[in-house]
């Protein structure tokens, strides 16, 4: 999507009489969005008190400024570095005011993408106020990252917390200071921000009280119409979950079903968006039999339900219905995410219990060890999660906005404030993007269930150290011999690539790590015929760190999905009949995507 305004001011007269009226209905409209605010909290719900989020920001920021007070000189040094970059670009800019070349005394990364338009450089009072923010970010970034006293996990909240800051003041996100919002609103006589604070509100109702970003126009965006068509039939269901199974496309299919284990925290279509990107149905068309479990979007009555029930009436019970379907005792299995580490978990789990059920095991961006879990770490301390659930107590739920929101935060310049600015100040409405669509369709998460990943895995990161213990039984990774196929994406911000490598080691089988180009959602849908990104592969992969693993990888162009298939198929290449949808024990109860995945939170 261009955030470009394509038209010229020169194009279009200033007519400050419409002005006055566009602005006049602006305001009006903004009346609009503060009553949809309210609306609902003079219902009494939501309850508005102060966020957890903002006390946690101050007492974070507050050890910082501690270290910093508690020696006069390094405050004084502080207080002059800060005076002194100040006076520079002063100096800078009273030269360029005199005519006289200047050197910026900071100029912006050639990536950001929001101070691209030329008048950011050619006009001097946007340049001023562009290094004024520059480096009153990077004084903020230093302070924190310097903080040498301050214990680490602090020093990386904080980090996250002065980034997350910066980005939202930043001179580009309002309308007199950033020169192309400027121009349009005097080209359009302000009409951009009638649009824009009309989508405000809309938004804001949308939301139910609480602002909730379009990131796509959902237009030509249904689930089962436009996303989730590849055709498949429910064929069995329980509170947690649909069981899919996808009609077969060839003559013969693999005798190994695959099960797809999708998370949770999100809905599985991402992986059968529009048909030229879905995984599902180019496996389909490759001659697997493809089953998928769809999550339910759970309510408070939910709320009960735990890890092991999410194993147990998950993979488990979608295991035994598939050996009823298909005669097959043993599955391909495939877990994404969340849905990866449930997948780890599971066959550590049936590893204990001596069950085999499973022929091998995929896992797409999926951690089992969380040492290097990344900016997801600033949330969780002991402080933050006993909060947190305090609040899934109150509802037995978490909302999906929280985790949606909090996705978006670790990339807010691309997820928050592009859209704040393209929507509500360019009154641009988003184009059509499956891949956003789906991402805003968030889902809740069941407090019991979220409280245990959360301690079990981030906090105190036992899945890994043999210490974790589901449905009573103590899980050990070791003993998970399955061949696993492990694949980490480059610029993945959720699940990193180097702690997808580091996780590797804890199987006890063999393990073929493989390295997707892009990020978590994009490295992962990565169809062939978009001759897109490319993967790298390294058979070592003990104690290695991913910098020295990529020293000695191949590097491959395009999709690793027919390196995935040529390992699938290597591990057990027998073919049968396709075979029917269902069976006599396990009629179809409705049309794939099924009616869970369409509960929207």
């Amino acid at each position: 999507m261009s955030d470009v305004n394509t038209e010229s001011p020169a194009s279009t007269t200033f007519n400050a009489e419409a002005f006055a009226m566009n602005i006049a209905r602006a305001m009006e409209t903004s009346g609009q969005a503060l009553a949809a605010y309210l609306k609902p909290r003079e219902n009494g719900e939501p309850k508005d008190k102060p966020p957890s989020e903002i006390g946690e920001v101050v007492k974070t920021f507050t050890k910082v400024a501690e270290y910093w007070l508690s020696d006069r000189e390094r405050a004084e040094n502080l207080q002059t570095k800060m005076g002194k970059a100040y006076l520079d670009l002063w100096g800078s800019a009273a030269r360029r005011m005199a005519g006289e070349e200047a050197k910026p005394a900071i100029e912006p990364s050639p990536r950001d993408k929001r101070f691209k338009d030329p008048e950011w450089k050619s006009n001097q009072f946007f340049d001023f106020v562009l290094q004024l923010y520059l480096l009153t970010a990077q004084w903020a970034q230093e302070l924190v990252k310097n903080a040498e006293g301050v214990d680490p996990h602090t020093r990386k909240k904080a980090e996250f917390y002065v980034q997350q800051i910066t980005n939202a003041i930043a001179p580009s996100n309002f309308v007199l200071t950033n020169p192309e919002v400027l121009r349009e609103t005097l080209a359009s006589n302000g009409d951009n921000l009638v649009r824009g604070m009309k989508m405000l509100a809309e938004d804001i109702e949308a939301g139910r009280g609480t602002l909730r970003i379009r990131q796509s126009d959902p237009s030509n965006l249904v689930v089962g119409v436009n996303m989730a068509t590849t055709p498949g039939k429910v064929i069995y269901q329980n509170e947690l979950m649909q069981l899919i199974q996808y009609t077969p496309t060839t003559e013969t299919v693999l005798r190994t079903p695959l099960l797809i284990v999708p998370p949770w925290i999100n809905k599985f279509y991402i992986l059968d968006l529009k048909p030229e990107k879905s995984y599902i149905k180019w496996c389909v068309d490759q001659g697997i039999t493809v089953f998928v479990i769809s999550w339910v979007n759970p309510d408070k009555e939910l709320g009960k339900k735990t890890f092991d029930d999410y194993m147990k009436e998950g993979p488990l019970t979608a295991m035994d219905v598939i050996e009823q379907v298909t005669g097959e005792m043993k599955v391909h299995t495939a877990g994404y995410c969340v849905g990866g580490t449930l997948l780890a978990s599971t066959l550590a789990w049936l590893a204990e219990k001596r069950r085999q059920r499973v022929t091998s095991a995929t896992f797409f961006a999926a951690q089992v060890d969380f040492t290097h879990a990344g900016d997801l770490l600033v949330f969780v301390d002991e402080d933050q999660i006993s909060t947190l659930e305090r609040e899934m107590e109150e509802r037995g739920v978490l909302e999906g906005s929280k985790m949606a929101m909090a996705f978006n935060m670790l990339r807010s310049n691309d997820l928050i404030w592009s859209y704040v600015v393209s929507n509500y100040l360019k009154g641009q409405p988003p184009t059509a993007f499956d891949l956003l669509h789906w991402n805003s369709d968030a889902t809740r998460m069941p407090a019991a269930n979220h409280s245990y990943y959360l301690r079990n895995c981030y906090l105190e990161n036992r899945l890994s150290s043999g210490s974790m213990v589901l449905d009573n039984t103590l899980l050990d990774l070791s003993k998970v011999k399955v061949p696993v196929y492990n694949l980490a994406t480059r610029e993945d911000h959720i699940a990193p690539a180097d702690s997808v490598l580091y996780g590797s080691q804890f199987f006890g089988g063999p393990v073929r790590y493989v390295l997707s180009g892009s990020g978590h959602i994009a490295g992962v849908v990565n169809p062939p015929a978009g001759g897109k990104y490319q993967y790298w592969t390294n058979d070592n992969i003990k104690d290695v760190t991913l910098a020295d693993w990529m020293k000695n990888a191949s590097e491959h162009k395009g999709s690793w999905w027919p390196d995935w298939l040529q390992w699938l198929d290597g591990l057990d290449p027998e073919r049968v009949p396709a075979r029917a949808v269902g069976s006599e024990a396990m009629p179809p109860i409705e049309d794939a995507p099924g009616s869970y995945v369409k509960v929207r939170a």
